[in-house]
């Protein structure tokens, strides 16, 4: 753990890791926990924020098309 600066109290890391995989003995320490369905729980979680960050950039790319802040020119190379 780090030091919060002087004066504080030693900061906890937010996600727990373990860098030593033997015991100052020379013992193999036994395998991590895993966490079940860790696949499932990531994309239960991007699919939704994925969607509602494109509804939210579309409704703001038509707002600045409305205002006429922001319009797309049509290039047409059909030259």
């Amino acid at each position: 753990a780090g030091w919060g600066g002087p004066g504080r109290a030693p900061t906890v890391p937010l996600v727990p890791s373990r860098g030593a995989t033997v015991t100052r003995s020379g013992a193999i320490l036994p395998k991590p926990v895993k966490t079940p369905f860790g696949l499932l729980r990531v994309f239960s979680v991007v699919i939704p924020f994925l969607y509602v960050g494109t509804q939210i950039s579309k409704n703001f790319a038509a707002l600045l098309e409305e205002h006429d802040i922001f319009v797309p020119e049509d290039d047409d190379d059909d030259d």
